[in-house]
C-alpha cells in the first residue's frame, strides 16, 4: 500500500478534524437535551449544564410518565406511525406496480398529473375545506388518508420495479400467477431494500408530524406527543397549565418543587426522540442500497 505524501497526510487530519467538528456540533445539542432531562430542574435554571447531570433526578419522568395525557399522546403515535407506514408502503407500492405495466391506457397521462402534484398544492384552505367535507376532521383518519400516496415514493418504487428483470415476471404468468400473485410473490419479497428504507422514511414523517393535527384535530384523546410537545414549549406547563395535568401528575407537581418548564419539556422530547432513533440502526443498511437501486436505472 503506498504511504501518503506530507501534504496528502495533512489534509486527511484536516479532513477528520473537520468532520469531528460536524459531528459533535449536530450530536451535543441531542446530547444536552437529554441531560437537562435527567438534571434537577432549578439548578438547570441557574446554567452551566453542559456535558453531565449536575443534580442527577428521575423527577422529570415520573411525572412525564404519570400524566395519562402524555401517555395517551405516545400511544396516538405510535399507533399512528404503524398503521399510517403500513398503509402508505402498500398503497404506494400497488400504485407504482400499475404505472410500470405499459398496456395501462393513459399511463403517461397519469403520470404527468403525479408530477404535478409535486409542485403545485390546493393549498391551506382548500385543503381543510375537503377534509372537512369528507369527515377526517377530529378523526384517527385524518393522519392516514391523506398521506396514504406518496407521488416521491411512488416514482422510486416505479423505477425499482422497471429495474427488475422482465423474465421474472413472464415466468410468473407462465406458471399461473395474475397481477396481484406476481406482485405479492415476485415483485414484493425483492423489493427489500427499497421497502425498508422508504417505510423508514414514511415512518419518520407520520412520527415527527406536529402541524395538521393542530388544524384538524381538537379532541385531545386524538392529539399526537409532537403536537403535546409543541404545546409544551410555547406554554409553561408547570404553572399556566396545571389544570391540564390529571391529579396524579398534580400531587407529584406538589411535591416535586424542583420540576420546571425547560427540565419537564426536554423530558417529553426525549420519549417523543429516542423511539424512532433506535429504529435508524437496524435499517441504516439499507440506505444507500434501497434508494440508490430505486433512483437509479442502468
Amino acid at each position: 500500500m503506498k504511504r501518503l505524501g506530507y501534504g496528502d497526510r495533512t489534509m486527511v487530519i484536516i479532513i477528520y478534524i473537520l468532520l469531528m467538528m460536524l459531528a459533535f456540533t449536530t450530536f451535543y445539542p441531542f446530547w444536552n437535551a437529554f441531560i437537562i432531562s435527567f438534571n434537577e430542574g432549578k439548578d438547570t435554571a441557574l446554567g452551566g449544564v453542559t456535558f453531565w447531570p449536575r443534580q442527577w433526578t428521575w423527577e422529570n419522568y415520573e411525572t412525564v410518565f404519570k400524566d395519562k395525557r402524555l401517555i395517551g399522546a405516545f400511544s396516538i403515535t405510535v399507533l399512528r406511525t404503524v398503521v399510517g407506514t403500513i398503509t402508505s408502503i402498500f398503497a404506494t407500492s400497488i400504485f407504482a406496480y400499475g404505472m410500470t405495466h405499459k398496456e395501462l391506457i393513459g399511463r403517461n397521462y397519469y403520470m404527468v398529473i403525479c408530477i404535478i402534484t409535486l409542485y403545485f398544492g390546493g393549498g391551506l384552505i382548500p385543503t381543510y375545506l375537503l377534509i372537512r367535507g369528507l369527515g377526517l376532521d377530529n378523526s384517527f383518519w385524518v393522519y392516514i388518508i391523506p398521506s396514504l400516496i406518496s407521488v416521491w415514493n411512488m416514482i422510486i418504487f416505479r423505477t425499482f420495479f422497471n429495474s427488475l428483470p422482465d423474465g421474472l415476471q413472464e415466468s410468473a404468468k407462465i406458471d399461473g400467477c395474475g397481477s396481484w400473485g406476481t406482485y405479492f410473490r415476485i415483485v414484493l419479497p425483492l423489493s427489500g431494500p427499497v421497502v425498508a428504507t422508504l417505510a423508514l422514511f414514511t415512518a419518520v414523517y407520520h412520527w415527527n408530524e406536529w402541524f395538521l393535527p393542530s388544524i384538524y384535530v381538537t379532541n385531545e384523546d386524538l392529539i399526537p406527543i409532537q403536537t403535546l410537545l409543541k404545546q409544551v414549549l410555547n406554554t409553561n406547563i408547570v404553572t399556566a397549565n396545571t389544570s391540564s395535568l390529571d391529579t396524579a401528575s398534580l400531587a407529584i407537581l406538589g411535591k416535586m418543587q424542583s420540576i420546571t418548564s425547560k427540565s419537564l419539556s426536554m423530558a417529553i422530547m426525549m420519549v417523543a426522540t429516542l423511539p424512532i432513533v433506535c429504529i435508524y440502526p437496524f435499517l441504516q443498511k439499507y440506505f444507500v442500497k434501497g434508494v440508490l437501486v430505486g433512483s437509479l436505472k442502468e
